[in-house]
């Protein structure tokens, strides 16, 4: 059976639920600026024969400006509250990972679910996160990350029963190159062949597999222990989700997870705009240190 083709008001919904909810409300506001202008407008009745085609165009356009200074808005609203009704879904999603006392509580999510705990794991280390929905000519990349002029691939794959194999990271490192993107992640719930293990090493293309998430989740029921401060919060020695090295071998890993560190400059306080090292997992783990006065600084 064929799929339904969408109206171009679903896809007009669907692109802008892919921006934060404040943009839909910000083009609502320009469209109806806009077309509420051309809608005022007097149409000039045609005189002259020669004119005639002018008033028609005028009229026509006048009368879509009429219709369209609400249909746009409100068009723009939907995909701004279904933005924020996918905002909140993730946001209770990874509340409910990291609340819970179930061992399990990854195995029983569903492939969208998985995919949305991921993206929301980016955000989490400042990554801005876009959802493609996998498949099609992308090579089957799910999230598309951005961090400053830097683009990212995912692939998140659902699979406990099997390992993934080399094609899966294979076939993302050919997208990677042919898009000419800074690097690529491809996240499991099971595990990697040693084929697939070996052809990412070396190469700009991170592997996260079942125990490793298992292990984040660990550490951010840790990190959360801290923040509502019981005396008795354990310390979890585990490795944060991977990031793209600071660039220098000298950079002092974090006292709370051993993960890397990178220079952060203070917006507050009675250090405001100071630098300290701060861990690159956060605000995951809120490990800090002092930088040293003999220590020298990176210049950009």
């Amino acid at each position: 059976m064929s799929r339904k083709k969408k109206s171009a008001a679903e896809d007009l919904v669907s692109l802008v639920a892919l921006a934060p909810w404040w943009v839909g409300v910000a083009l609502a506001v320009v469209f109806y600026v806009v077309l509420h202008r051309i809608a005022a407008q007097p149409v000039t009745p045609a005189i002259h024969p020669g004119h005639a085609g002018a008033f028609v165009v005028q009229n026509f356009g006048t009368t879509l400006a009429t219709f369209g200074q609400y249909l746009a808005p409100l068009i723009c609203l939907v995909g701004a509250g279904l933005s924020a009704w996918k905002r909140h879904e993730r946001k209770a999603l990874v509340q409910n990972v990291v609340q819970s006392k179930s061992a399990d509580v990854l195995d029983g999510m569903s492939w969208r679910q998985f995919e949305q705990l991921v993206g929301e794991g980016f955000r989490l280390q400042g990554y801005a996160v876009a959802e493609t929905g996998g498949g099609g000519a992308d090579g089957g990349v799910d999230l598309v990350l951005k961090r400053g002029s830097e683009k990212f691939l995912v692939q998140c794959k659902q699979w406990r029963a099997f390992k993934v194999p080399v094609g899966v990271v294979r076939e993302l490192h050919g997208v990677m190159a042919a898009k000419g993107v800074a690097g690529g992640f491809v996240v499991t719930f099971g595990h990697f062949t040693d084929d697939a293990t070996h052809f990412a090493s070396g190469r700009n293309v991170t592997l996260i597999d079942g125990p490793k998430l298992h292990r984040l989740r660990q550490q951010a029921q840790a990190a959360r222990h801290r923040d509502l401060g019981p005396t008795t919060a354990p310390t979890v020695r585990a490795r944060p989700r991977p990031t793209l090295p600071s660039g220098s071998p000298s950079d002092p890993t974090c006292p709370l997870c051993s993960g890397p560190m990178v220079r952060r400059m203070a917006r507050r306080g009675s250090n405001a705009r100071g630098e300290f090292w701060g861990c690159t997992a956060y605000p995951i783990c809120k490990g800090a240190a002092a930088i040293k006065q003999d220590e020298p600084t990176l210049q950009l």
